[in-house]
């Protein structure tokens, strides 16, 4: 499944990205999970999205905590 992601304020200029779509890999179903995966991308994204760092989610522009799921994943 493809999922748009969207960064903003500090993370959008630690990124040096607005976002991207993203093809979820198996097992990344939550919201914690998808942080992980792109925190294992190495360099600014570790930085940025390391579980200790502070960060927001919404899926579907409603305020998600980080065991969220994607609700067409049910």
């Amino acid at each position: 499944m493809k999922v748009k992601v969207l960064f903003f304020a500090p993370l959008r200029e630690q990124l040096g990205t607005a976002g991207e779509e993203i093809e979820l890999p198996a097992g990344v179903g939550t919201v914690a999970a998808l942080r992980g995966h792109l925190a294992r991308r190495g360099g600014a994204w570790e930085g940025a999205l390391a579980e200790k760092k502070n960060a927001r989610a919404a899926v579907n522009q409603d305020m998600a905590k980080p065991g969220a799921l994607d609700p067409r994943r049910r």
